[in-house]
C-alpha cells in the first residue's frame, strides 16, 4: 500500500509561486504515475501534471503549461512547481498515484488514480 501526503500549500499574491510536495510511504517501487490534480469549490477535479517516475516523461495541462513544472524530487517525492500564480490556480491541490501503469494518454483522467493524498491548499488573492 502507498500512502500519500502532500505540503507546501499556502496563500500567495498573483505573480507570486509555491512549491508543492507529495511524500510517498509504503510501496513506493510501485508507483510508475505520480499526478496532481486541483479541484476548486463547485468544479471538477482537474488534473494539472503528471509523470512516469521510470522514465520521468511528463505531462501538463494546457491551462498551467509554462508557469508549472512536475519533478521528481527523490525516490519518495514529487513536487510541482508553480510560478506566475494566478487567481484562477486557487484549488485544493492533490497529488495521486497509478499503481503498475504508467500515465498514458488517459494521465488526467481521477478515475485512473488508485491512491490520494488529503490534499493542499493553495490560495492565490488578486
Amino acid at each position: 500500500q502507498v500512502r500519500l501526503m502532500e505540503s507546501g500549500g499556502g496563500s500567495v499574491q498573483a505573480g507570486g509561486t509555491l512549491r508543492l510536495s507529495c511524500r510517498a510511504s509504503g510501496y513506493t517501487t510501485r508507483w510508475n504515475c505520480v499526478a496532481w490534480f486541483r479541484q476548486a469549490p463547485g468544479s471538477e477535479r482537474e488534473g494539472v501534471a503528471a509523470i512516469n517516475t521510470a522514465n520521468t516523461y511528463t505531462h501538463t495541462a494546457d491551462s498551467v503549461k509554462g508557469r508549472f513544472t512536475v519533478s521528481r524530487d527523490d525516490v519518495t517525492t514529487v513536487s510541482l512547481q508553480m510560478s506566475n500564480l494566478k487567481p484562477e490556480d486557487t484549488a485544493m491541490y492533490f497529488c495521486a498515484v497509478k499503481l503498475d501503469l504508467s500515465c498514458g494518454d488517459l494521465w488526467s483522467s481521477p478515475h485512473h488514480y488508485n491512491t490520494w493524498g488529503q490534499g493542499t491548499q493553495v490560495t492565490v488573492s488578486s
